[in-house]
């Protein structure tokens, strides 16, 4: 992609955007403003947002949930669970974009950007009868209580019958709270984690670039330095181990990626038929996992008696599995280009890379262009790819809870290091990096301001990275990953690592044709992706398989047409289209999907103030229902590929100065 930043150092402009669902939730709202300071010399462009944006609602009650409230249970939320968008807090934006002469042929240039939000949602629903390790260990059949003094009886054992726990032995472990305990006194309707965190990002770019004219060449030197930050939060729930002295709210750490970035690039035309280009590169990287309030992780008094350990939901990290990890790499490349005739255009580009962890590489890319007659050009390359594994997913642990629907429960599911010991005996092996083979043909017809092109692409990627399929922990497994800071492997059922030993071939078209129409222009974008799984080991489940290759839409398409009704009054019209998809989640193929309408009108209001009326999803479209949505209440499946929030309407004031 290429992105033009604003740099108009005059003038500036004020925006407020609010919306809402046609359901009449979701309301969020943006108010951005950008200014231009100085001098063609030495300038600024400086551009500020902030919006808040509320959660959505699109569940259906649980089955499970409704049982528990036909059964006399009044305590249970309706709904239970909430699938829907999330919230969104302090949404901030800034970025600055700068740049300026330091002579005649040398100039300064570069960008500083942050951004920060909060953003909350919900997780699955804990039942209160049969949450594993918080209300009961034998599927609900009876309730868990925690014996507090080792002087007193065993607890009474409270059965489970339809949904009803039993009132007179239940009753007999309330009354007894210095001897026993149950999450029934703190959760009697079960309870559904609340899960998000804060996210702060940014970025500052500097470089200087010049031209020499004895010979003529251009030469350009950037230093980049990046940092994204997830600091995680989880709320409404339990580390059931600590009985009654658990909180209720847990930080259980943060990721942090941060990246360097110094590059030297050149430029020099030899000749009017040969052009040549080289740099250097060197990139560091660093990925931190910061250790989690202790209550996050920490194995509790009542774990031996069968409560579970660590936050319900997300896991914090420890002081074992917190760390830092580093790499470096540097690269040097060459690109030429030649025009062998004046409608002959040939590309060839080499760039050789050196990881301090995995080791040097060399890529290569031939392009060309050629043009039939002048409103006809074909085009076409061929060019090698790498792609390193991060030191995130080479290093981080994380565990989570997760619905699996062959089970038709609840699952806590970790993803760990490849090379950990846990792996290591159902082969996990350290990562390599993935190769690619990409190949593009095309052509381009164009006349005036007409156009159509049609490319066809091809990547077979080898030694993808993927996540591997889940395997059940052996005693001896979960020993080892509690000694390695994951204390909540002690309730974890399965756990996967990344692996890189499968092997895809991705086939496509994009078709794009523009053309004038009335008093604006008419567009029409399709695509066309198919992916299969070429190669396979065990490691890969069947159903990963199918995921890569029917999770998204093989075709989408859109057509857009603009028109100025009058001279200050725009107005556009956007179609679009998806083929079916699958959902690994429900087990379900939902059919495609046309037509979805997207509408915008502009008008001028003066010189300088204008409106804007639109909505995506015009028609309030909503994907095929869940044919089993009561389950866990997901009405809709939440993998669709255009949202299953229904129409979107908007409005924008802008004023420019």
């Amino acid at each position: 992609m290429s992105f033009q930043l604003k740099n108009r150092y005059q003038g500036g402009s004020i925006e407020i955007k609010p919306g809402i669902y046609q359901a009449g939730d979701g309301f969020k709202y943006s108010v951005a403003g950008n200014i231009g300071l100085g001098s063609e010399n030495a300038w600024a462009n400086l551009s500020l947002e902030y919006g808040n944006a509320d959660d959505t609602d699109r569940s259906e009650q649980r089955n499970d949930a409704k049982a528990l409230i036909e059964a006399g249970n009044t305590d249970v939320a309706d709904p239970a669970q909430i699938w829907g968008s999330p919230i969104i807090r302090n949404d901030l934006k800034f970025l600055a974009n700068y740049g300026g002469n330091l002579s005649e042929n040398t100039r300064f240039y570069g960008y500083a950007n942050y951004a920060s939000k909060e953003v909350e949602g919900g997780f699955f629903f804990r039942n209160p009868n049969t949450r594993g390790g918080v209300f009961s260990t034998d599927g609900g059949k009876t309730l868990l209580v925690g014996k507090l003094n080792p002087n007193a009886p065993d607890p009474p054992v409270v059965n489970i019958i339809d949904d009803v726990a039993d009132p007179n032995a239940l009753q007999q472990v309330l009354n007894n709270k210095n001897d026993y305990f149950t999450f029934r006194e703190l959760f009697p309707g079960g309870f559904t984690p609340r899960f998000g965190g804060t996210t702060a990002d940014y970025a500052l770019l500097a470089g200087v670039k010049g031209t020499n004219f004895d010979p003529i060449w251009t030469w350009d030197l950037s230093a980049y330095y990046g940092r994204h930050e997830a600091d995680f939060v989880i709320k409404n729930t339990v580390n059931a181990s600590l009985g009654r002295e658990t909180p209720t709210e847990f930080d259980p750490g943060a990721y942090i990626q941060q990246d360097l970035n110094v590059n030297l690039d050149v430029t020099f035309p030899v000749s009017d038929q040969v052009f040549l280009a080289a740099g250097l590169e060197y990139r560091n990287e660093k990925y931190e996992v910061v250790q989690g309030q202790p209550e996050s992780y920490q194995i509790g008094p009542l774990a031996p008696q069968g409560f579970s350990a660590a936050s319900n939901g997300f896991s914090g990290f420890s002081d074992i599995a917190a760390g830092d990890w580093s790499r470096s790499n540097y690269a040097a490349y060459g690109d030429a280009e030649f025009t062998p005739s004046d409608n002959w255009l040939l590309g060839l580009a080499l760039r050789y890379e050196n990881f301090s962890d995995f080791g040097s590489t060399l890529n290569y890319k031939v392009a060309t262009n050629y043009s039939v007659i002048e409103e006809v050009k074909l085009r076409g390359s061929f060019s090698t790819c790498f792609r390193a594994p991060t030191p995130g997913q080479q290093n981080s642990f994380n565990v989570s809870t997760l619905f699996d629907p062959a089970l038709n429960d609840l699952v806590n599911r970790g993803t760990i290091p490849s090379t950990h010991a846990a792996a290591a005996l159902v082969g996990g092996q350290p990562l390599d990096p993935e190769k690619s083979y990409n190949y593009t043909a095309g052509f381009i017809v164009g006349h005036t301001n007409t156009s159509l092109t049609i490319d066809y692409f091809q990547i077979d990627l080898k030694d993808r990275l993927g996540i591997s399929k889940n395997y059940s922990l052996t005693d001896a497994q979960r020993d080892q990953l509690i000694a390695s800071g994951i204390t909540s492997a002690r309730n974890i059922q399965t756990f996967r690592f990344f692996i890189n030993d499968f092997e895809t071939r991705t086939r496509g078209i994009d078709v794009v044709f523009v053309t004038p129409v009335g008093n604006g222009d008419f567009s029409f974008i399709y695509n066309l992706t198919d992916t299969k799984v070429t190669k396979n080991t065990e490691t890969l489940s069947d159903t990963r398989i199918r995921q890569l290759e029917e999770a998204l839409p093989q075709s989408r398409a859109n057509a857009t047409l603009t028109q100025s009704v009058k001279e200050m009054w725009d107005v556009l019209i956007r179609l679009s289209y998806y083929t079916s998809w699958w959902d690994r989640d429900n087990d379900q193929t939902y059919p495609s999907v046309w037509p979805l309408v997207d509408i915008e009108t502009n008008m001028a209001l003066n010189e300088n103030m204008r409106l804007t009326l639109g909505s995506r999803n015009a028609l309030n479209t909503f994907p095929e229902e869940n044919k089993n949505k009561g389950s866990v209440g997901e009405k809709y499946s939440e993998y669709t590929p255009f949202g299953f929030n229904g129409a979107f309407w908007y409005s924008k004031v802008s004023y420019s100065f």
